[in-house]
């Protein structure tokens, strides 16, 4: 694993949870705060499984 994969992935959970915080309390910009961050960190997980990948070769 690299640092992007780890990054990623932490910033996805931290995403997943404001979303849930946000429909917990209500607060649609605080969903959509969550969501952002989670695309976010989905891509860049995705960009270190692509530069592991590339490692392998």
């Amino acid at each position: 694993m690299n640092k992007d994969q780890i990054k990623g992935a932490v910033k996805d959970a931290a995403g997943k949870v404001q979303q849930k915080i946000g429909m917990a309390v209500g607060s649609k910009q605080q969903q959509i705060k969550g969501l952002v961050k989670r695309v976010e960190g989905q891509s860049q997980k995705t960009i270190g499984d692509i530069k592991e990948a590339f490692k392998k070769r």
